[in-house]
């Protein structure tokens, strides 16, 4: 019998074994290049993370520039304003310890543009953040790790005149602010408020706007009810009053309501009783030291009567426990805008009464503050920052609602903070 021998080379091995390498070597080479695009991704995050603090950084100089300078003197500030896009400029370097050979690696450009003349003091603060690049992004195949993005915004806004020295990482915010004034509230204490004479009223107006106020002066026909008051302690009495406006005490505090009382809004006084939504018991504000203005004038006297002013008016810094405001009273042209009076820890005691108005501010807030009637024409026409309130007699406090908006201010707020898209 005659054996047949297929003298023809098998390939099936050396087939499989090709195949066998071929799919090894792309799981091999997809696998290392995920590797190497976690690692330029994690290294890309760190970077875009450390942008972070420095644009911070920036948003803090800019608050304090409008701190010192506020809106209306930016000018002054020593910040560069650029036509093109309404923004004061400036920018700054953090050194950390590792500049990678460039001074200006870890850098921010920051600008704030001031509100349109006429419109609430809402100042608006952009500001680019820079870090290092790694310096394997170039080489990635995802491109968009090379490329900065933002991620809510994309407005046009602070156009960059700050340049780094090498490849950055860069995010862009967008801040808007707004001033927090002094005098918020026709009465703010740290304690009690009694207001128990004989038909008290507070309310408000603003001298600055003639649909709420005569040649800038109160109007009973054209009053608001703004005439807020709050206190950080417990208690606020209202016996024979009306309060047109807001009350608020502190945490777990009580609005007494007595005989002849009202608190609320102009289509609800003088309904006896608070207006639902009209009380609150969260009033929580640290008032601070007193902060003295530096055209403010320096006196020693504790005792004023018959008709006395001018602007910025300090006393209580000398050691003085109580000051007196008697006679006429404490009348100026316009509004409480032209007398603020600022009473140091040394003042611990404030007595009005007369038969004239008390137009301007007291910022005090060590002061007992007393109120002794007005007689039937006059009033309390500002504001006042106190540690306790008490009222005596036939008391009229208009808050002047100016105070508010061109008075002094504790500094700027942030009100958002959006990220926006660096390449805009």
């Amino acid at each position: 019998m005659k054996i047949k021998i297929n003298k023809q080379p098998q390939g099936n091995v050396l087939l499989a074994t090709m195949l066998v390498t071929l799919i090894v070597g792309v799981a091999l080479s997809s696998y290392l290049t995920l590797v190497s695009v976690q690692n330029q991704s994690t290294l890309r995050s760190q970077a875009w993370n450390n942008s972070i603090p420095i644009m911070e950084a920036g948003i803090e100089e800019a608050l304090t520039a409008l701190q010192y300078y506020r809106s209306a003197n930016m000018d002054k500030s020593g910040w560069t304003f650029n036509a093109a896009d309404g923004f004061y400029h400036t920018s700054g370097t953090l050194r950390n310890g590792s500049t990678q050979n460039a001074p200006n690696a870890y850098s921010y450009d920051v600008g704030i543009k001031l509100p349109p003349l006429g419109q609430p003091d809402q100042p608006i603060i952009e500001c680019f953040g820079y870090s290092p690049s790694p310096n394997n992004l170039a080489t990635s195949p995802d491109k968009r790790l090379s490329s900065p993005y933002g991620m809510i915004l994309g407005a046009v806004g602070l156009a960059p005149l700050f340049t780094p020295d090498i490849s950055t990482t860069k995010r862009k915010v967008r801040v808007i602010t707004r001033s927090d004034p002094l005098f918020s509230k026709a009465m703010a204490a740290q304690g009690l408020i009694d207001m128990n004479g004989r038909w008290i009223l507070t309310d408000s107006f603003d001298s600055t706007d003639s649909k709420y106020s005569t040649l800038g002066q109160y109007d009973s026909s054209k009053n608001k009810a703004g005439g807020d008051v709050a206190t950080n302690g417990q208690l606020v009495n209202v016996n024979n009053a009306v309060i047109l406006g807001h009350v608020a005490t502190g945490p777990g505090g009580t609005v007494q309501i007595k005989q002849w009382a009202s608190v609320g809004d102009k289509s609800w006084v003088p309904t006896i009783g608070i207006e639902p939504g009209y009380a609150t018991d969260d009033m929580n504000v640290d008032f601070g030291g007193v902060s003295v203005p530096a055209a403010a004038v320096n006196t020693t006297k504790t005792a004023y009567s018959s008709t006395s002013g001018g602007a910025n008016l300090l006393t209580g810094d000398v050691g003085a426990t109580s000051v007196t405001i008697s006679g006429n009273g404490i009348v100026n042209p316009g509004s409480a805008l032209n007398f603020q009076y600022y009473g140091l820890p040394s003042n611990t005691s404030i007595s009005i009464s007369g038969n004239g108005n008390f137009t301007g501010a007291i910022d005090a807030p060590s002061a007992a503050l007393t109120l002794n009637g007005f007689g039937s024409n006059g009033g309390f026409i500002g504001s006042c920052i106190v540690n306790s309130v008490t009222m005596n007699g036939d008391i009229k406090f208009h808050y002047d609602e100016a105070l508010a908006k061109l008075g002094p201010i504790r500094g700027y707020i942030v009100t958002s903070w959006n990220e926006v898209n660096p390449n805009n």
